[in-house]
């Protein structure tokens, strides 16, 4: 589908692609959502944590939302939107990745930005435990990259999903990280890298013969961390390798469920090639869309509803 026009105007303040930014991250406060959390055995031995919140009345609908990078399913942007489809007859099952739920995970991997075979179990347990006629995916950043990977690698997709969307998604995922890596980023580069090296340290603890003091030593960068730890853990050969094989951008022409992508044209984490205007122009199922503002899963809105949220919402309801 071609580009779809934006109608975001936000306030004068919210204009500066940081400011909306920083916000969103560590200011805006979202109450009221009551949480039920759910753990999974993997097929692997491993677990993840489902953190559920349910609509007032019993719904055949149900949202599922993938956090950020280092993110979990209590940030704002995740129980912003539960509260919003549970207002609106959806169930939400918000999925906490591996190792971000409070608790070191049991393996030496972890998750990464295309680790798309732990949202398959998750989708197969839903199916198999609850009776949602109708199931929607809402992805962040990461897990905008996630989704969209899923939908278009080749996945035997089951019916129940019907619409996706994802926010902020850096599609390229090298050109991503190149941009983390100039100095406008130095403070968010700084904060996920502490956080990242915060859980390696975890996993050193674990798994000391795999995880070196050397290693810990060596990681001066983002990128460093994906070569020494992401790429190692999960199978690639490196950094590169890992993003390569794990950027949705190449297989967006391959999406057969209706899917919508919301990218601000101010978002600083990413490049030009994470705007993929030309594989939405192609793919009738794909849309585009491009505000000027609204930072890094910024989007501020009225009543304490972002603008995506409210666009979410309208495109998984559109009658």
């Amino acid at each position: 589908m071609p580009l779809i026009s934006s109608s975001y105007k936000p306030p004068f303040f919210f204009r500066n692609g940081h400011f909306a930014t920083i916000y969103a991250g560590l200011i805006r406060k979202v109450f009221g959502v009551v949480q039920k959390r759910e753990r999974i055995k993997l097929s692997d031995g491993d677990f993840l944590d489902l953190d559920w919140s349910f609509s007032q009345v019993p719904a055949q609908k149900l949202v599922i939302l993938l956090h950020g990078l280092e993110g979990d399913a209590q940030r704002p942007y995740i129980t912003g939107s539960a509260k919003l489809f549970n207002k609106n007859g959806f169930d939400a099952c918000a999925i906490n990745y591996r190792g971000c739920s409070g608790e070191p995970n049991i393996l030496y991997k972890s998750y990464h930005s295309g680790a798309t075979e732990d949202l398959n179990e998750v989708l197969n347990h839903i199916i198999r435990t609850r009776n949602y006629s109708e199931i929607y995916l809402k992805g962040f950043s990461l897990g905008g990259n996630l989704l969209l990977k899923y939908l278009g690698e080749g996945n035997l997709v089951p019916k129940e999903i019907k619409a996706a969307v994802a926010v902020s998604v850096p599609c390229n995922l090298y050109k991503s990280c190149e941009q983390l890596l100039t100095p406008k980023n130095i403070l968010y580069a700084r904060r996920f890298k502490k956080h990242l090296l915060a859980k390696l340290k975890q996993k050193q603890y674990l798994f000391p013969e795999l995880i070196p003091d050397s290693d810990i030593k060596a990681v001066k960068t983002l990128m460093d961390f994906d070569d020494i730890y992401t790429s190692r853990a999960h199978g690639f050969k490196n950094a590169l390798d890992y993003y390569r094989k794990c950027s949705s951008l190449q297989v967006l022409s391959k999406i057969t469920v209706p899917s919508l992508i919301i990218n601000a044209a101010d978002d600083s984490f990413l490049g030009v090639e994470c705007y993929p205007y030309s594989e939405a122009e192609k793919n009738p199922n794909l849309s585009l869309e491009v505000p000027k503002y609204g930072g890094h899963v910024g989007f501020w809105g009225k009543s304490n509803i972002t603008y995506t949220e409210k666009r979410a919402l309208e495109f998984f309801t559109p009658n």
